[in-house]
């Protein structure tokens, strides 16, 4: 059993948003197609993936770097050992050949893509959702079980205003999620704060609302965020600085007493250590949100959930971003708190497919054959240019 061909295209996101550092009208993805020599109702047996949401696609790491010294190794060092599945440490291993340590940048994500659909492979080879293969291969419980989730959006529309950003999430309330996160830190506190107000007509309360600042605040700033919307008890307050700045997340979360939310720029197991160790980061009350996708795939995923319990933290503080069905399986598979979903914005890849039945805010991940990605209808005429 061999891989045979890697194949990427580079999806462009659609729509025009904002958050408070950047547009992602210029942002695109990379999808990812791991071909085999296994053959079924007359196709090879294929594994599909992508990077995810919120960077660049990563094709010319993949094709120039990575992809060659996979597709070089000799067919048996990437093989688990019953020889029956592929092993992901083995190809990662052999994607990051004379790779230096550190430094991790967009090579992570591009290992990523190549890491996940390792995954997808394994999980079509066993005829088995890939919550199934994820939950097996950790020795988790293998069942189906609904995942908590919230609709992410609330971003700074061209020619946005109050009453769209309540028209946004009303909708993504009548498609059954009741908690919801949206930016801040792109306009005035004095805006930002009214945006707030509103968005809590929909929510309801506090505890259903998060605030994403995408790392756009010095402490200063953080501070005068943190102390305005303190009453208002909100889910979360997230990346309010920079992500690789520990020490003015330990001294924000020293003054703030409810949760902030991070995690979501580093790429490392060392990474997550260094925040652990040095962000102030809370058991039972702060929020992790790696992403496999962004960090090297599920293998380096693992370790960082590893990490985090090591130190005393709950696997249920992890709620991955980038709102999408691999890491909807990756939540189910790995037992985590929950999951992000981006059902307005960032198609092709955002958001869930009609049979994952959201409802009462849970998505239940579908029994497709590993992630599923075709049930999603936005991605499937990509993917059908990708295996053409």
């Amino acid at each position: 059993m061999r891989i045979t061909e890697i194949r990427d295209i580079s999806v462009r996101l659609e729509g025009d948003v904002s958050n408070a550092v950047v547009s992602f009208s210029e942002h695109d993805v990379t999808l990812l197609a791991l071909v085999t020599d296994v053959v079924r109702n007359g196709r090879p047996v294929t594994g599909l993936a992508f990077n995810s949401i919120g960077r660049f696609a990563q094709s010319g790491i993949l094709r120039h770097r990575i992809n060659p010294r996979v597709l070089a190794a000799a067919p048996d060092e990437l093989l688990a050992e019953d020889r029956n599945l592929f092993c992901p440490g083995r190809v990662v291993n052999a994607a990051m050949r004379n790779e230096k340590p550190g430094g991790h940048g967009d090579r992570a994500g591009a290992v990523a893509a190549l890491e996940l659909a390792i995954w997808d492979v394994n999980a079509r080879l066993l005829d088995e959702p890939a919550y199934a293969t994820i939950a097996r291969n950790f020795g988790l419980p293998v069942e189906r079980r609904p995942v908590p989730v919230y609709a992410a959006g609330g971003y700074y529309y061209a020619n946005g205003s109050r009453s769209r950003l309540r028209d946004e999430l009303l909708h993504y309330r009548d498609m059954g999620f009741d908690s919801f996160k949206m930016k801040i830190g792109g306009t005035s506190l004095e805006e930002d704060m009214e945006r707030i107000e509103t968005a809590l007509e929909v929510a309801g309360s506090g505890d259903r609302l998060a605030v994403d600042a995408n790392g756009r605040f010095d402490l200063a700033q953080a501070h005068l965020y943190a102390k305005a919307i303190e009453p208002l008890g909100l889910r979360w307050y997230e990346e309010p600085g920079d992500p690789l700045d520990y020490a003015s997340n330990s001294k924000l979360t020293a003054e703030y007493p409810t949760p902030v939310a991070t995690g979501e720029n580093l790429f490392s197991w060392p990474d997550v250590r260094n925040l652990v160790n040095f962000g102030g980061m809370r058991p039972r009350i702060d929020v992790f949100q790696m992403d496999a996708g962004l960090s090297y795939g599920l293998g380096e995923y693992a370790h960082m959930i590893d990490v985090m319990e090591a130190e005393g933290f709950n696997r249920e503080q992890a709620f991955p971003h980038g709102g999408h069905l691999i890491n909807l399986h990756i939540a189910a598979g790995l037992g985590l708190g929950g999951c992000e979903a981006y059902p307005g914005v960032f198609q092709p890849f955002g958001g869930y497919p009609a049979a994952c039945n959201i409802g009462d805010g849970v998505v239940w991940p579908t029994d497709a054959p590993g992630f599923g990605l075709e049930q999603k209808v936005e991605l499937a005429p990509h993917i059908a240019r990708l295996l053409d």
